[in-house]
């Protein structure tokens, strides 16, 4: 079982799956089989039920891999969730030296 997080948006997304893998498509992740908690709760998680839905009849995603955050094996599924992303720092690219005039 995997929880992955990703992030669309200003949200990041945590959904379980029971697998994931590099897709054929260059640059994706592919999640199938994805995993939910039970309907028969008393309590109901809204952020939850709005992943279910949006999920509902999606045998595979994929996923960019820029948009990935993060991928744990875990013993099981736990609540899958939307929040609100708030304030990332992105790693510092590397500046290329400018290129100088052929003097030839």
């Amino acid at each position: 079982m995997y929880r992955i997080r990703f992030q669309q948006g200003d949200q990041h997304y945590d959904i379980y799956a029971k697998h994931v893998y590099a897709s054929d498509i260059h640059g994706f992740v592919t999640i199938e089989d994805m995993v939910f908690g039970e309907r028969t709760k008393l309590v109901v998680d809204p952020s939850e039920e709005k992943l279910r839905s949006e999920f509902e009849g999606v045998r595979r995603a994929l996923v960019p891999y820029y948009s990935v955050l993060r991928i744990d094996e875990v013993e099981k599924p736990g609540p899958a969730k939307i929040t609100e992303a708030g304030k990332v720092t992105h790693l510092p690219t590397p500046l290329l030296p400018k290129r100088q005039p052929d003097t030839d």
